[in-house]
């Protein structure tokens, strides 16, 4: 816990620097501010982009990780429908027209191949409960946990917006828009000597052990407290839920392939399984959503890219404007 702690501290103490990727110089922030906009589009995409697991022929990091540290997002959509990721939410009128469902990206469940969770008839009650007051939620736990700007839960995180992967000897730290995630990484013969905290201690993103199996991040995730959603649709998981991810990166170091399988018997009539692609978005044109890295201001003369500093507060605005007093106009330093 104490090396946990070390490494957040770090970060946290590190402020907007430790976020800093340097860029080559040019003459002016306008010339710089000119070349970003000639970056491509981070474009939505209607399929899934598969990655196999095999070796890892990419660069290592001293302690023997992969290296795959960069900014990322996901590529088909954000948390609105989990299983119609490119659809409206249900009960509510599409922003545009949204066509065949055979022509938007498929659910973002893979097993079993209806593309549905399978709860348990309680649980399914339970989920259009949570999707029937979500627009008017008179009861507390019908307020979506990220409109409280709680952490979005192990696997909610990885569809909202852009991320940071960052890597440390013998851990995998991910950097949310909302809240973070350790994952503590060992080889998989001496797993057992990082046992999982005690289960009575529950946490929003779980409690993460792993190893590396060639180009794939193998994790065990326990210790859920099942208070974040998969989606505004509300599908939700249980305090008892044990996940297996499996983060597949492409050796070309641009896409990765995440996949979970979540088991609770409590909820579920059975294991199923989710997927969810990503790519590095670092060449990609600055959007404000998944690729959300702005040009820094400060008192010298190289000019450098860094991720916002985001304020969550309840109904504030865009990337801490908005019920912030002065946070819409105030620069980021």
């Amino acid at each position: 816990m104490n090396i946990q702690r070390n490494i957040l501290t770090k970060y946290l103490s590190g402020g907007l620097l430790g976020l800093l990727i340097a860029l080559p110089a040019v003459s002016s922030t306008q010339e710089f501010t000119a070349e970003r906009e000639k970056y491509p589009k981070f474009e939505r995409e209607k399929t899934v982009y598969k990655v196999a697991p095999g070796k890892w022929k990419g660069a290592r990091l001293e302690d023997g990780q992969p290296d795959v540290q960069g900014q990322w997002s996901n590529t088909i959509s954000n948390h609105t429908n989990f299983t119609d990721p490119q659809g409206a939410t249900p009960g509510e009128k599409p922003r545009t027209p949204l066509g065949p469902r055979s022509e938007r990206a498929p659910s973002r469940v893979i097993d079993p191949v209806d593309g549905q969770i399978p709860f348990q008839p309680w649980a399914r009650a339970l989920q259009q409960e949570y999707l029937k007051n979500f627009s008017d939620p008179i009861k507390p736990e019908y307020v979506e946990p990220l409109a409280r700007c709680a952490p979005g839960g192990p696997s909610k995180s990885f569809m909202w917006h852009g991320y940071e992967i960052r890597q440390y000897p013998g851990y995998v730290l991910f950097l949310f828009d909302s809240g973070s995630r350790l994952i503590q990484v060992s080889d998989k013969k001496n797993l057992e000597k990082k046992p999982h905290l005690n289960q009575k201690i529950k946490l929003w993103n779980g409690d993460s052990r792993g190893y590396w199996e060639g180009n794939t991040l193998v994790v065990e995730v326990k210790n859920n407290n099942s208070k974040s959603r998969f989606g505004r649709t509300g599908e939700f998981s249980g305090t008892e839920t044990s996940i297996q991810e499996r983060f597949i990166f492409d050796n070309n170091g641009e896409r990765y392939s995440y996949q979970a399988t979540y088991t609770d018997p409590t909820v579920f009539t059975r294991p199923w399984t989710l997927e969810i692609p990503a790519r590095r978005v670092e060449k990609f044109a600055e959007d404000g959503w998944n690729n959300q890295l702005a040009i820094a201001q400060h008192d010298g003369k190289e000019l450098i890219l860094e991720a916002y500093e985001q304020i969550c507060t309840e109904n504030n605005g865009g990337f801490g404007g908005g019920a912030v007093i002065g946070g819409a106009s105030a620069a980021i330093h």
